[in-house]
């Protein structure tokens, strides 16, 4: 069956435009750097997050293809923990002329909805503005972008929006719809 897919893109270009979220009260949530590349962590925090959101570009990738985006240098994987466990992740790619695009973020569907993902995302978005400090020789940061689709959560755009994102293009097209893949074949099923 065709959908309508909307895809949005958004960025910053300095680092004033962020605007933080208060971190989730309790104090229970940690950000930390995943910092051993690891093509079998990332494709479990990817499966984990999109499996009920129909992520499914790299599920056909073969295990050489995700090391490689992993290793890759100016690749960061930052993962929110609740109490030691993975709550979600934020992928980072560092690009030519001090680009950085969140290429994935998101939350495992238990842990939406209690505060996390607005921490995430501005704790993130400060690491792809400082992400040439962990990289030497790497350009300055000078824009943070990222595109969000109509199949992500019904929050997430306010919630790049909150963080000071702005749009700066849209896309809409017809696609075909998939199944949802969740973290093994008919999770959500």
């Amino acid at each position: 069956m065709s959908i309508t897919l909307t895809t949005w893109s958004l960025e910053q270009t300095s680092p004033s435009d962020l605007r933080p979220a208060a971190p989730p009260e309790g104090g229970d949530v940690v950000v930390r750097r995943a910092e051993v590349p690891s093509a079998e962590f990332s494709r479990f925090l990817y499966t984990a997050v999109g499996g009920d959101i129909r992520w499914s570009d790299r599920l056909s990738l073969t295990y050489k293809q995700w090391q490689e985006i992993v290793e890759k240098p100016g690749s960061e994987i930052w993962v929110a923990y609740e109490k030691g466990t993975p709550a979600g992740y934020v992928e980072l790619d560092a690009q030519a002329d001090g680009m950085v695009e969140i290429v994935y973020f998101g939350l495992i569907p238990a842990f939406r909805g209690r505060r996390i993902g607005g921490h995430l995302l501005s704790y993130a978005t400060a690491r792809a503005w400082d992400l040439a400090d962990r990289w030497p020789g790497r350009e300055a940061t000078g824009r943070v972008w990222l595109h969000t689709c109509s199949l992500d959560g019904p929050h997430a755009m306010a919630n790049y929006e909150r963080r000071g994102f702005r749009l700066f293009d849209t896309k809409v097209e017809q696609a075909e719809e998939t199944e949802t893949p969740g973290p093994w074949p008919g999770a959500y099923a």
